[in-house]
């Protein structure tokens, strides 16, 4: 564990430590696009936060290949898989940021990244099936699932990224989850074939988490595509990693293969954990899609109909809309997660409709604005009490301005004039 702990500080480290000059590579470079009408922000704010990440990846993985206790990592071909697979889809992302590629032209960068990995060995090779087994997939049906997982996972975290703080935050949150779960398959079950993605996870956690302080509300970088579709593609690469390589002889140690994958259900949790850690953004994804083809739209059409900015419609702020997604992330990320370890405990299973609950009522809680006593208002924030005097009389004893500083008013620029 301590050195998984020293690899997510000093990838951390790192994408901290840089985060500010490279958000003044981005505005010398011009990385800083105007406000468009889907955008929730002010002010034009530099992208490019991506290229921070990513050289805190390579400071994790530099670090992970000095550590005794890791070799058993750096002895396949998965890391570098994983580095070359990365940097693939970041040089698509930073030239993006800068120059706007087409849709079309990302997608086919995401499928390029996805298939370099799969030539240097990290793709799906079989699937435990429960009630059935190991099933060994084809080389061409494993290349194909591996694609999908890949693509889709990217797309997931780059629509997500709409808010200051979402993409990284739930990313940071699937990351946590997958990393206690892939640790546990490691260290509880004696799987070494899940220390690659252990170590993923870790260097996953340390980019969100040392990007997080310079993209909270208000953010001072984006982290752009150069940032979602590497987290995308990392989060997915541990996924596969886990599920697709673990050898189906150490299941049967656990038993006959049938009885391993029934009493083994993190062996096959893996491939739908960071899904279910990030099924909101999945759910945005497939319901964009939707929403834009039946417009006679492109699927890859920019429009303002995400979760995140229906949230904000329905009234909530800006830090309250990425805390609910927050919450339900965690929820269903560690609620998979325990549901994986004990399947059958009736207070999991409360719990986790309790909190479901509890999220619907902060969810819809813009909603409804209750009475609350006067005793009482001063506990409640203001918007929820209640008017002492009549709106319409403040309207009527408002002081007016003076002609001369309505004609000041009048006289100065639009944009002077909103300032004043």
């Amino acid at each position: 564990m301590r050195d998984f702990l020293l690899t997510l500080i000093v990838t951390a480290a790192v994408t901290f430590l840089t985060t500010g000059p490279v958000r003044k590579f981005a505005i010398a470079v011009g990385a800083m696009p105007q406000i468009r009408a889907r955008d929730v922000h002010r002010e034009p704010t530099p992208r490019l936060g991506g290229m921070a990440m990513f050289l805190g990846l390579c400071a994790g993985l530099l670090v992970a290949g000095h550590l005794a206790n890791l070799r058993v990592v750096f002895a396949g071909e998965q890391p570098r898989a994983l580095l070359v697979g990365a940097a693939l889809i970041w040089l698509i992302g930073v030239l993006d940021d800068k120059f706007e590629l087409d849709a079309f032209v990302k997608l086919g960068g995401q499928m390029i990244a996805a298939g370099a990995m799969v030539y240097l060995g990290l793709r799906v090779l079989w699937l435990p099936v429960p009630g059935v087994g190991t099933v060994t997939l084809p080389e061409w049906a494993g290349t194909l699932l591996t694609v999908v997982v890949v693509v889709t996972t990217i797309n997931a975290v780059n629509f997500v990224d709409g808010l200051d703080g979402l993409a990284a935050g739930t990313t940071a949150i699937a990351a946590a989850a997958f990393f206690l779960h892939a640790y546990r398959m490691w260290v509880g079950h004696g799987l070494e074939d899940a220390a690659p993605a252990t170590l993923f996870a870790a260097l996953l956690i340390g980019m969100c988490a040392g990007f997080l302080p310079h993209n909270l509300h208000p953010a001072r970088i984006f982290m752009g595509d150069s940032g979602a579709l590497l987290l995308g593609l990392v989060m997915a690469a541990g996924a596969i990693s886990v599920t697709g390589q673990v050898d189906p002889d150490a299941l049967k140690l656990f038993g006959t293969e049938r009885d391993a994958v029934h009493a083994m259900v993190p062996v096959y949790i893996p491939l739908l954990l960071p899904l279910a850690a990030l099924a909101l953004p999945v759910a945005d994804l497939v319901m964009a899609v939707a929403r834009r083809t039946w417009r006679g739209q492109s699927p890859f059409a920019a429009d303002r109909g995400h979760l995140h900015h229906r949230l904000l419609d329905i009234g909530h702020t800006h830090s309250r809309a990425v805390l609910i997604m927050y919450f339900w992330s965690a929820l269903l990320g560690f609620g998979t997660l325990a549901y994986s370890v004990n399947s059958t405990s009736v207070w999991l299973l409360s719990s986790i409709a309790l909190c479901s609950a509890l999220g619907l009522a902060l969810l819809l809680m813009p909603r409804y604005r209750p009475r609350v006593p006067l005793w009482a208002q001063v506990l409640v924030p203001p918007r929820y009490r209640a008017r002492e005097t009549d709106p319409l009389a403040e309207r009527a004893v408002a002081p007016v301005p003076s002609p001369v500083v309505a004609r000041g008013r009048e006289a100065v620029p639009g944009r002077v004039r909103d300032m004043l």
